[in-house]
């Protein structure tokens, strides 16, 4: 019977991104700076992992504070009824070489919907310190009219304001937990 180990995320060597259509123009960029998860394994293959996520909604940053702001009330994330984005895997299966896909439930603003990612796993090092790391690069898109963010402006030619495809980018780096001993 092989070992069950829980790798947790290392925030300091991990980022959490998106991006959406601004104008169908151009592409604005904001990251989510808190978040926290987990991988339980057995042994060290991430094949089959359990995976859990979860975000901090208030940690959003397009490095635009207005934008931030509104991005936050009941147009988009509506963050003091829906504080935290969850993600929990179903599958998290090998496809071939360093790819992967990953299906799960995505929580959004309440809605609980089924998305498919893809996870390209960058390999494992030993950090210096003793801690053997894992990198992973997640990536998908997600509909967020889908999750009940229908809000959109148009533009004065009849375009929409945004777009309604959400592209997804988390680099993670995940080390093992270890249990702290009790004294």
């Amino acid at each position: 019977m092989e070992n069950k180990n829980t790798w947790v995320i290392d925030p300091t060597h991990s980022d959490v991104q998106f991006k959406i259509k601004h104008l169908v123009i151009s592409t604005v960029t904001g990251f989510f700076r808190r978040f926290e998860g987990s991988a339980m394994t057995n042994g060290d293959d991430f094949n089959q992992a359990k995976i859990t996520f979860t975000i901090d909604v208030k940690s959003i940053d397009t490095n635009q504070a207005q934008r931030d702001a509104h991005l936050q009330d009941g147009d988009f994330f509506a963050s003091d009824l829906y504080p935290t984005i969850h993600f929990e895997s179903t599958s998290f299966e090998k496809i071939s070489g360093s790819d992967y896909n990953m299906t799960g439930n995505l929580t959004l603003r309440g809605v609980t919907k089924p998305v498919e990612l893809k996870v390209e796993y960058g390999g494992s090092e030993n950090d210096g310190h003793g801690h053997i790391k894992h990198g992973f690069e997640v990536t998908g898109i997600v509909n967020r009219k889908a999750f009940g963010m229908t809000w959109n402006k148009l533009t004065d030619t009849g375009g929409l304001g945004l777009g309604e495809d959400i592209q997804l980018i988390a680099n993670i780096q995940v080390l093992k937990w270890v249990e702290e001993p009790v004294i």
